[in-house]
C-alpha cells in the first residue's frame, strides 16, 4: 500500500513538473541569459533603422510562424531531404521577409549564451521590438518556447490567411487558433506598416465595386492589368512608416488595398470594431498588444519537446 501511495505521489509531482515546464514566463531567461532581450533589441533596431519596412516584416514573420504548427520557428527551416520548408508555401514565397534579421539576432545571443535562447522566442521578441520602434505598443514577451525539428509546407498552404479570403473564412481561420474576431481585426491593424505585391490587389483595384475610385486610380499606376506582378504598394498611403490607426480610417473610406482588408469593413460583423479603432487609437494599441500576446501562446513547444537550434535555419 505504501509503495502504491509513494508511486502515486511521484506521478503527481511529475504532472506538476510537466505543467510548470509548459508555462511560458517573461522571467524564463532571467538567470540563464539575462542579456538576451537587449542583444535581440539591438539587432532589431539596427535592421529597422536601415530599412523601415522591416518592422512590418518582422511582425508578419511572427504571425506566419505561429499560424503553422504553433510558435515554434518552423518557418525558419530551410528545405532539406526530410523537411519541406514553409518558406516556399504560397503565402510565404517571395513575400515573408526578415529571416536574416532573426539570424543576426540569434548570432548575437549565441555569443553570450550558447544553446540557451530559442529561435521561436527571438521571433516573438523581434515582433514586439519592431512594433515599439515604429511607434506601436510594447508588451512583456513570455519566454520558454522551443524550436521545432519539423516544418509543414502543406499546413502553411492550408492554414495561412489569404489575400482573397472572405470575412467568414478569416474569422474561422483565427478562431481555430484560439483568436477572436476582435483579435483578428486588431492584428490586421499592423498592415498600416506593410506593403503588398501587385498580384495580390490587382483584381480589387480593377474589378471591385467597394473601392474608392481615386484610390484605385492611384494604385493602377504601379499595378498594370498585365505584368508588374511584384510591384509594391503601401497598404496605408497616409502614414506607411508609422504604427497608427490610419489603416482603419482607410477601410471606412473604402481604401483597403487587399480584399482581406476591406472585408473587415463592408457591412459585416466586424464593422463596429473597425469603427471603434478608427476613433480610439489607444484602444487599438491596447488590443493589438493583447492579441500579440495571445498569438504568441499558440501551441508552443516547451519542456523537453523540440530543441534549441544553434542555427535557426537548420535542425541541430
Amino acid at each position: 500500500m505504501a509503495v502504491k501511495v509513494a508511486a502515486a505521489f511521484i506521478f503527481m509531482l511529475f504532472l506538476l513538473s510537466t505543467a510548470c515546464q509548459a508555462k511560458l514566463s517573461s522571467a524564463f531567461y532571467d538567470k540563464s541569459c539575462p542579456k538576451a532581450e537587449s542583444a535581440i533589441r539591438t539587432a532589431i533596431r539596427t535592421a529597422i533603422a536601415r530599412e523601415r519596412r522591416m518592422a512590418a516584416s518582422l511582425i508578419r514573420l511572427h504571425f506566419h510562424d505561429c499560424f503553422v504548427q504553433g510558435c515554434d520557428a518552423s518557418i525558419l527551416l530551410d528545405e532539406t531531404s526530410s523537411i519541406q520548408s514553409e518558406k516556399t508555401a504560397g503565402g510565404n514565397n517571395n513575400s515573408v521577409r526578415g529571416y536574416e534579421v532573426i539570424d543576426k539576432a540569434k548570432s548575437k545571443v549565441e555569443k553570450i549564451c550558447p544553446g540557451v535562447v530559442s529561435c521561436a522566442d527571438i521571433i516573438a521578441v523581434a515582433a514586439r521590438d519592431a512594433s515599439a520602434y515604429v511607434g506601436g505598443p510594447s508588451w512583456a514577451v513570455k519566454f520558454g518556447r522551443r524550436d521545432s525539428t519539423t516544418a509543414s509546407r502543406t499546413l502553411a498552404n492550408a492554414e495561412l490567411p489569404a489575400f482573397f479570403d472572405r470575412l467568414d473564412r478569416l474569422i474561422s481561420r483565427f478562431q481555430k487558433k484560439g483568436l477572436t474576431a476582435r483579435d483578428m481585426v486588431a492584428l490586421s491593424g499592423s498592415h498600416t506598416l506593410g506593403q503588398a505585391q501587385c498580384f495580390t490587389f490587382r483584381d480589387r483595384i480593377y474589378n471591385a465595386s467597394n473601392i474608392d475610385a481615386g484610390f484605385a486610380s492611384t494604385r493602377k499606376r504601379r499595378c498594370p492589368r498585365a505584368g508588374g506582378q511584384a510591384n509594391l504598394a503601401p497598404l496605408d498611403l497616409v502614414t506607411p512608416n508609422s504604427f497608427d490607426n490610419n489603416y482603419f480610417k482607410n477601410l471606412m473610406r473604402n481604401k483597403g488595398l487587399l480584399q482581406s482588408d476591406q472585408v473587415l469593413f463592408n457591412g459585416g460583423s466586424t464593422d463596429s470594431i473597425v469603427s471603434e479603432y478608427s476613433r480610439n487609437p489607444a484602444k487599438f494599441s491596447s488590443d493589438f498588444a493583447s492579441a500579440m500576446i495571445k498569438m504568441g501562446d499558440i501551441r508552443p513547444l516547451t519542456g523537453s519537446a523540440g530543441q534549441i537550434r544553434r542555427i535557426c535555419s537548420a535542425v541541430n
